[in-house]
């Protein structure tokens, strides 16, 4: 009797593992990684047009916005805000390159490069950056954006 019990435990818990890992390797991480891509491309046009509202609504209505030398810029009203003044001061053209990608159906974490130019095209800065992508109403969407530059410090 004990050792049809503890048969039935093994086949038990090695159908339930066969299951979790059937159910985990349905998230798709390379097309993930198309889809990350997808939606800088998209910030990468809303900028070029200067249109700030479409860019913040690339955010999680909680994102953060952790750039260097300032408090982070916490939501979608503050960021736009903060994307406005740069995008009037004339600072609409930015490439981003996804260098890797890893997480799973509900958070991609996303390393990358990005340059940053005026329109005119004048070096605006360049460095790398991290973000935090979250699955928000069937899209992913910019939860945690930090970045910092490869200029060195200005000095005196």
């Amino acid at each position: 009797m004990k050792k049809l019990f503890l048969t039935a435990i093994v086949i038990t818990s090695l159908f339930a593992c066969k299951r979790n890992t059937e159910k985990k390797s349905e998230f798709d991480l390379v097309n993930a990684k198309k889809e990350i891509e997808s939606a800088n491309q998209n910030v990468k046009e809303l900028l070029a047009k200067g249109d700030s509202i479409g860019f913040a609504n690339s955010y999680t209505a909680d994102a953060k916005f952790m750039e260097s030398n300032q408090p982070s810029i916490v939501g979608k009203p503050k960021i736009q805000s903060f994307w406005t003044k740069l995008i009037n001061a004339g600072a609409t053209n930015i490439n981003l390159t996804t260098l890797e990608v890893w997480g799973d159906e509900n958070y991609i974490t996303e390393e990358g490069l990005y340059d940053f130019k005026s329109k005119d095209g004048a070096a605006l800065g360049n460095g790398k950056y991290i973000v935090l992508w979250k699955k928000e109403d069937g899209k992913w969407k910019l939860h945690r954006d930090i970045s910092n530059t490869n200029l060195p410090l200005a000095t005196k």
